[in-house]
């Protein structure tokens, strides 16, 4: 329990050195893990039902070489696509934002900076290194998020890729 307790005071202590703005950024870090794991869960564990109901409705049909049919198999492969493709415009979005988010980290904590040095002058280093703090951390913080939120979209979009080619193959076959 006191490793606990020690943790998440190094977590409250982290974040307010980050000032307001990496409270933000933690906000939209949350909501961007959550659609990402959402999206990891789903190719694990709804895709394959979804998959299989999609070939069952396509070898449920005698007529597979007609243009109708051929209509109906991209139907298929669209309606496969767009599902699999669910949130990822959002998961690309919050990852563009969580930079800018730390930029305005940034420019909060100069701002803190330059105020302490007009009100106490330059020779308040603590005062300054607060202001530091809150301009450095939420930028570190952006940066980290937005990264690793890159690769996890760019996983998934590749994953969506993948398994539509997968799928107009399994309905090519049979």
């Amino acid at each position: 329990m006191d490793i606990i307790t020690t943790q998440l005071d190094l977590i409250q202590r982290f974040l307010h050195a980050g000032g307001s703005v990496l409270w933000f950024i933690l906000l939209v870090s949350v909501g961007l893990w959550c659609l990402i794991i959402e999206r990891l869960l789903f190719f694990r564990f709804s895709y394959p039902q979804l998959r299989e109901h999609w070939l069952g409705l396509w070898r449920q049909r005698s007529d597979k070489r007609s243009q109708h049919a051929r209509h109906i198999r991209t139907g298929i492969i669209s309606e496969a696509q767009i599902t699999m493709s669910k949130n990822i415009a959002v998961i690309k979005m919050l990852v563009s934002i969580c930079p800018l988010m730390g930029l305005l980290g940034t420019v909060t904590g100069m701002i803190h900076v330059f105020d302490v040095m007009a009100v106490t002058g330059s020779g308040n280093a603590r005062a300054m290194a607060d202001g530091v703090s809150q301009a450095t951390i939420p930028t570190m913080a952006g940066m980290v998020i937005a990264i690793a939120g890159l690769y996890f979209s760019k996983l998934i979009e590749e994953r969506v890729s993948d398994e539509t080619h997968h799928l107009s193959d399994l309905l090519q076959n049979h």
